[in-house]
């Protein structure tokens, strides 16, 4: 089965996360297996993981040429990785994909995060001498899988109810709710195997091979999150999922203007940042004297504009009814998502803008704008915002919450060559400079 990912960007972690790819030379089912079960756990909600057969590996990444898997031992192997999953409980199943990548054949191993978490498999397994075979929970930590201590197991179970709410089936949508369409430009964006597919199979088989429905076979539902990327209003499933940008030049509302960007997650989010650079970011090109460059300075960094308002969307509970705002003032752009932060992320990381989050809300929108590129891997958002307002000249963002982390909002500066008191004063000095040249023009006449 085709995954709905490049399988070249996968293999050179261009687009997943470190920590959610492993390279198995060949088939070694005992950590395999455990690496299955500690994907399937999920306990960070970073989305489950990969496993890729038939690649080695070289001080953490893949080496090349690939060495790749004897077509003979395909079947075998496919074969073994089912009895081997029937050993984890509750069982899983991994999705299996079968590549030719540069001549040689590979085996993909895709684990979604599990809906029926946590799952334990044998440490060892049975032999003639031990029927019986221990079983242990698996947890990822940084980039290897783990047996669960005490402390983790209890977290594991805390987790079993607490399934993400974008990987959750709508029990008020039906599959044909899903566009094949859309379904069919992400495919073909992503450059994935599945997109020929998709243009001639139901959506509801294209859709199952993405993992974008669910629930009992006799009544199939869409995930929450196939509704966000593969609808054209998702607001219908879910008020307020939309981003307003209000730009208020006058503190009164005089002058005031409201747009709405709604559709899908992906496209709000490229129309919202389109606007956002073609009519709100402004730049002031200032010649200096014995300097061949001029110096170029924006009211926003966009590239800090687009990190922030990324993070909105992709942080945002879509449980609650209000939409992403981007709010501009001459002096400042905030952008507010509800709710706040995880509480992982203490008060003090937050006033020193370290926010590294160790859980995800949203593990299935994570995967999907990273794959788009919207997005890049874990926690390095603050980073290049902080970056693109040092490089600009700019006061460095200031990050807001409340006490019971209702809401979170990303503030940026104005750079203070466009505040009104600069402005007003750089119109004066011009003014000044203009009216001596001018003077310095003047011939007195003759007698």
């Amino acid at each position: 089965m085709a995954l709905p990912i490049n399988i070249s960007d996968l293999i050179n972690r261009r687009v997943v996360e470190n920590a959610r790819v492993e390279y198995k030379s060949d088939w070694y089912p005992e950590p395999i297996l455990h690496s299955i079960c500690a994907f399937a756990n999920d306990i960070d909600n970073w989305g489950g993981g990969y496993i890729i057969i038939g690649v080695e590996e070289e001080d953490g990444l893949p080496k090349f040429p690939v060495k790749g898997l004897e077509k003979s031992s395909i079947d075998r192997i496919n074969k073994e990785l089912l009895q081997k999953c029937n050993l984890i409980e509750p069982r899983y199943i991994p999705i299996v994909d079968q590549v030719a990548y540069e001549e040689k054949e590979i085996i993909v191993l895709w684990i979604p995060g599990g809906a029926d978490r946590p799952y334990k498999c044998p440490v060892a397994f049975p032999t003639a001498k031990s029927a019986k075979a221990d079983k242990a929970y698996y947890i990822r930590k940084m980039s290897n899988s783990i047996k669960a201590n005490q402390l983790e197991e209890r977290e594991l179970f805390m987790l079993a109810n607490n399934q993400p709410y974008d990987d959750r089936p709508n029990l008020t949508a039906r599959v044909e709710d899903l566009k094949s369409s859309l379904i069919s430009e992400f495919l073909y964006a992503v450059n994935s195997d599945l997109h020929q597919a998709s243009l001639r199979q139901p959506v509801e088989e294209t859709a199952n091979s993405m993992r974008l429905i669910g629930g009992p076979s006799e009544m199939k539902k869409p995930l929450n999150v196939g509704l966000m990327f593969f609808n054209d209003r998702p607001d219908s499933f879910f008020p307020y999922a939309r981003i307003e940008v209000v730009d208020k030049p006058d503190p009164t509302g005089i002058g005031m203007t409201e747009k709405v960007f709604t559709g899908p997650l992906d496209r709000q989010l490229r129309d919202a940042l389109s606007y956002i650079r073609n009519y709100i970011i402004k730049e002031k090109v200032t010649k200096i004297s014995g300097q061949a460059e001029a110096e170029r300075v924006f009211n926003f960094p966009y590239e800090a504009v687009e990190e922030s308002l990324c993070n909105a969307v992709y942080h945002k509970s879509y449980q609650i009814g209000e939409p992403v705002t981007v709010t501009v003032t001459p002096e400042k752009m905030e952008i507010t998502s509800l709710p706040g932060p995880d509480r992982t992320i203490s008060d003090e990381d937050i006033l020193n803008r370290r926010l590294v989050s160790r859980r995800y809300r949203n593990r299935r929108i994570g995967d999907f704008l990273k794959e788009l590129k919207l997005v890049e891997g874990r926690n390095t958002g603050i980073p290049t915002i902080l970056r693109a307002m040092e490089r600009n000249g700019s006061k460095p963002p200031v990050f807001e919450t409340d006490e019971e982390r209702s809401y979170f909002t990303v503030t940026l500066p104005v750079q203070e060559k466009f505040l009104p008191s600069y402005v007003e004063s750089d119109i004066k000095q011009k003014k000044r400079s203009r009216f001596a040249e001018l003077k310095g023009l003047v011939i007195p006449m003759l007698g």
